[in-house]
């Protein structure tokens, strides 16, 4: 990969010095993983940190054999940088949702990258505040309609990861019982909301390619806002 792609393709990135992309590509390790594959376990948070460069994963709080899905991430995004900064217990896992392929660096690598650099120091935090806030949007939006918090998800989605096809922009179509934890409303409730908007042509789903489609996201946008 070029530096130049290195950084378009990570938000993280796009303030990092030549130096620092050069650096970061030596040293990454790469990884892939078929869909399903545990690719983070509760006991390895903490050894590096990861970008995706390709692919859907879901973070998964668990507690014994009970798992909740509390984050979707796609490519582009990053995971591992809290475990390795604060050194703490997780009772958290990463499993693909499709073909992944990611880079990992070391903690000791990583550390030593973030004294090396300010300006992706800096960016890392904001990235970090940015997930914050959007925790904090999850709880104002615990009481609104299960129609405005699952067009809320769609829309944070299409935001931070959505492609651009002939249909739109594009998504991975999540698992339903994924898609509904993330978004904490039911399954059922997931499906018939969906079927909803499928009908009314905001958005389009293609199981067999598993993509969902954002015909009219501008309608999409309005729903999510209404909370």
């Amino acid at each position: 990969m070029q530096i130049e792609a290195f950084s378009d393709l990570f938000p993280l990135l796009s303030t990092a010095n030549p130096q620092t992309l050069e650096w970061l590509l030596n040293i990454a390790v790469e990884h892939e993983y078929p869909a399903g594959r545990a690719v983070l376990m509760e006991d390895a948070w903490g050894n590096a940190v990861y970008l995706l460069v390709s692919g859907w994963v879901k973070v998964r709080r668990t507690n014994g054999d009970d798992s909740v899905a509390i984050a979707i991430l796609g490519r582009g995004d990053f995971f591992g940088e809290m475990a390795v900064l604060d050194e703490s217990p997780r009772s958290t896992d990463v499993i693909a949702l499709s073909p992944v392929k990611l880079l990992s660096v070391s903690q000791e690598r990583f550390i030593q990258i973030l004294f090396k650099d300010p300006q992706l120091h800096h960016r890392m935090l904001q990235l970090m505040v940015r997930r914050v806030r959007q925790i904090n949007m999850r709880l104002q939006m615990r009481t609104s309609p299960p129609a405005v918090k699952l067009a809320h998800t769609l829309v944070s989605l299409c935001d931070n990861y959505g492609q651009n096809s002939a249909q739109g922009k594009e998504i991975f179509y999540i698992p339903l019982k994924d898609l509904a934890e993330v978004t904490e409303i039911t399954i059922e409730e997931t499906t018939k909301i969906l079927e909803k908007l499928h009908e009314k042509g905001w958005i389009k789903i293609d199981a067999a390619k598993n993509s969902i489609y954002f015909i009219n996201l501008k309608q999409l946008e309005i729903l999510a806002n209404k909370f």
